[in-house]
């Protein structure tokens, strides 16, 4: 049904307008010397064609529309170059452009809905791509970005990690692929896989700060865009590979990604495997201050169990997964549709379920029992993106995507599912531009999003339940003058939260009794979101410029944080959403639903931003503040669930966090919250193949009447080398992470560590004159190499799982 409701509105949406073509662009693109600069990209603000420059620095643009547009051009090492130019009834030729000398790299973003850059927005913008990203990527979401300025991980083991930007997740980042929700359940629980893969993307975009007239309220605190091929722009045919193996696991990986098409048919395909074993770890994988707590209790149990010191238990994963796509190349555009499959199983670590079988009195215990945990994800999507543009005095684009998602992973104990997490999502968005008015350019945005999400089995901790938006946003732009960039935008929608019961017989009879029981009776939750921003961009010097944006944001609760009411198996936490009180009685805790309203949570957010970004020298600095009343967070309340595996026995309380027989009680609680912090990197070329950056970033985050929010990453400083030269690259970096002791009530601090890491590539091209070997690098990759203990303390596990042990990987790359 979701998906026939897709298919009716891409076609309604994606009619072709009969645009008059007429005019030829050609120029040369050259540096400050005047010479020559080679495959320079160069594109017109509304179309997604782009040409390169030869090796003479020339170019051409062919069909042009009449009108006023946007050039645009950059190459590697040099700054953007922007111009407006007028397109009337003859060619335009003889255009030299020239280029700026940049240590920073400047990369297009695609996340946003008007053209900018990484220097060119008003919020501080993140972006991975090429070798950048192939060097960084990983197996998990949050492993790939957490050494990004403002971003950490949540890091719940190898197997899950979402990033965190500025002390914020969850629900509050949106993770989107090709700018549309990724429709999986990582936003629920830390346990649960962002089920996008990085190996076979071109490029992450990490946008710091809201982003909710982009995305809506889901995406107050950030967005990570993952973007790739699937949906080909071009018939060019292109190929990229890798083959790495992985000592700290045991891994092995193998992705690749084709590009190819004839005529005005384009074909995508890609794919990935990857394969793990338990990973190694220095030490034992419990803290030093859990034994010291449990000393005497657990001195003899150790000694048993020697052979865990070493290995994180449980932590093994394999996937895999492909995807295929096809688009039909008009003269003003494309029409593409896209299929990818996604498929992986992995160990849930640090799982505290055990289970001990005592005799009668004289009998010794027998063998302790660690349940055996993992999860098996799966997905579907379908994803359809259209973009065209027109000759219109008032029309000059419509940019169309949507994607159907099937979502689906099981959470198992010893070879029985336990739960079943499931998440059907359609999502239509359509981006509406008008021709330059008076210096303005902007979009109007209809977006429409529809999520079915149910939890069932044992420990379904969340009611089935329907999630539906409606949104309109309005953003425009205008460059005041060659100095002053202004921005400014609006969005309201509206949100339909409402659980249900399950319709399907099969499943009827099993889970009536426990909606009941559990969820009681919660009604249907409504809210209307609005949001609004100011941007500025002064370019008040050659090469600098100032950023300054200031934004109120409204978000609306997520299903899990307004109807959780179970134990979820995960996070071994016992989780209850805000529309219940809790009211311990004795021995018994009595979970009820509560009178009080939930009420919409509301950003107030100052941003300013000072880049360098020409010469040798460059940097970018950031402060943020950002006042959110209500604030939604889970508090840890001190009280734990006997029996919280068992719904008919999870009534038992205990206060005592030494006898943790249970699962702690976790409730979502509203209270005003200031966030504040700053971020910075400085890198400077100390020769044409040295250069050197060092960077750093600091959260604050506390509560309005007193106290910390929990799981705040610590203040971080780092710094790296890289030295370039024509047959091999090198890399030595060093992170410091700074104890954290902002701990909210029953947190505890973690300690200070230092990560030591090293790259180096060999290119092929030196040794070999095969077509192969011109674009292969062989490269090897060393993590943690001083073998340090690590714990994250942003993470649900930083008490069981630490951050693998000195980790070597070797591997072999290559496009043509």
């Amino acid at each position: 049904m979701k998906f026939n409701k897709l298919m009716a509105a891409f076609a309604i949406s994606s009619f072709v307008s009969s645009p008059v073509w007429a005019q030829t662009i050609t120029g040369k693109i050259i540096d400050k010397s005047g010479q020559p600069i080679a495959f320079a990209e160069i594109h017109l603000d509304q179309e997604k064609t782009h040409v390169f420059s030869d090796e003479q620095g020339n170019f051409e643009l062919k069909n042009v529309a009449e009108g006023i547009t946007e050039l645009h051009v950059s190459a590697e090492n040099f700054s953007h170059y922007n111009q407006k130019i007028t397109v009337a009834g003859q060619d335009i030729s003889g255009l030299e452009i020239s280029l700026n000398d940049t240590v920073m790299e400047i990369i297009d973003v695609h996340a946003t809905p008007l053209h900018s850059s990484t220097i060119e927005s008003a919020l501080p913008v993140n972006v991975l791509s090429a070798d950048e990203l192939r060097l960084k990527q990983a197996s998990t979401l949050g492993e790939t970005l957490k050494n990004e300025v403002g971003v950490h991980s949540s890091y719940y083991g190898p197997v899950s990690s979402s990033p965190i930007i500025r002390g914020l997740d969850g629900p509050r980042v949106l993770i989107s692929q090709n700018g549309l929700d990724v429709g999986d359940a990582s936003r629920v629980g830390g346990d649960h896989v962002v089920s996008s893969e990085t190996s076979t993307a071109t490029q992450i975009e990490v946008l710091r700060g809201p982003a909710t007239l982009f995305y809506g309220s889901g995406a107050i605190g950030g967005v990570v865009n993952i973007v790739d091929n699937r949906v080909p722009t071009s018939t060019d045919t292109m190929a990229e590979w890798q083959l790495q193996h992985n000592d700290v696991a045991d891994e092995n990986e193998a992705s690749f990604a084709l590009n190819t098409g004839s005529g005005q048919v384009a074909l995508h395909l890609d794919g990935f495997w990857r394969e793990s074993n338990d990973y190694d770890i220095p030490g034992y994988a419990t803290s030093e201050d859990e034994h010291d707590d449990h000393e005497e209790e657990h001195e003899e149990e150790h000694d048993e169990h020697e052979g865990e010191k070493g290995t994180l238990a449980n932590s093994a994963s394999k996937s895999s997964g492909f995807t295929i796509g096809t688009s039909y190349l008009l003269e003003n555009g494309f029409i593409g549709f896209s299929y990818g499959r996604m498929d992986r199983e992995y160990g849930i670590p640090g799982h505290g379920h055990h289970e001990e079988e005592h005799e009668e009195e004289g009998h010794e215990d027998e063998e302790h029992v660690e349940e055996n945990v993992f999860a098996d994800l799966e997905q579907n999507r379908f994803q359809m993106i259209s973009d065209l543009n027109f000759d219109d005095k008032f029309l000059s684009r419509l940019a169309s995507k949507f994607a159907y998602t099937d979502y689906q992973h099981q959470e198992i104990e010893n070879g029985e599912v336990g739960t079943t997490f499931k998440n059907e999502s359609i999502e239509a968005r359509v981006d509406v531009y008008h021709q330059e008015w008076n210096g303005w350019n902007g979009a109007w945005t209809l977006h429409f999003k529809d999520s079915d999400f149910e939890a069932l089995g044992e420990e379904a901790f969340t009611p089935p339940s329907s999630t539906t938006s409606f949104a309109f946003a309005w953003l425009e732009e205008n460059h005041l003058n060659e100095q002053w960039l202004l921005q400014l935008g609006a969005r309201v929608e509206y949100v339909e939260i409402e659980p249900f019961g399950m319709h399907d017989n099969e499943h009827e009879e099993e889970h009536d009794e426990h909606d009941e029981e559990e969820h009681h009776d919660i009604e249907k939750q409504d809210f209307t979101p609005v949001s609004a921003s100011v941007g500025l961009v002064w370019d008040y010097q050659q090469g600098y410029n100032l950023g300054f944006s200031a934004s109120f944001s409204q978000r609306a609760p997520s299903a899990a944080e307004l109807f959780s009411n179970g134990p979820h198996i995960g996070t071994n936490t016992f989780e209850v959403g805000a529309l219940y009180e809790v009211e311990p009685h004795g021995d018994h805790l009595d979970i009820e639903v509560s009178n009080q309203d939930v009420e919409l949570e509301t950003s107030y957010n100052l941003d300013m931003t000072w880049r360098k970004f020409e010469g040798d020298f460059g940097f970018v600095v950031s402060a943020f503040y950002n006042h959110i009343e209500d604030y939604y967070y889970q508090q840890d309340t001190g009280l734990f669930m006997e029996g919280g595996h068992d719904h008919d026995e999870h009534n038992a309380v205990e206060e005592d966090h030494g006898e943790e027989e249970g699962l702690p009680v976790f409730v979502y609680r509203q209270d005003d919250v200031d966030l504040y912090g700053l971020e910075a990197e400085f890198v400077y070329q100390v020769t044409s193949s040295l250069k050197a950056t060092v960077f750093g970033d600091y959260i604050r985050a506390e509560l309005s009447d007193g106290g910390n929010l929990p799981r705040i990453p610590p203040m971080r400083v780092g710094g790296q080398l890289n030295y370039q030269a024509e047959q091999y690259a090198a890399e030595l970096s060093v992170s410091h992470y700074f104890e954290q002791n902002d701990i909210a009530a029953y947190e505890t601090s973690t300690d200070s560590y230092t990560m030591l890491d090293a790259n180096f590539n060999y290119y092929l091209s030196g040794v070999s004159d095969s077509d192969w070997a011109s674009d292969t690098i062989v490269f090897v990759k060393g993590q943690n190499l001083t073998d340090e203990e690590a714990r994250v303390h942003s993470s649900f596990l930083k008490e069981d799982a630490p951050l693998p042990g000195r980790s070597i990987s070797l591997g072999i790359r290559g496009s043509f």
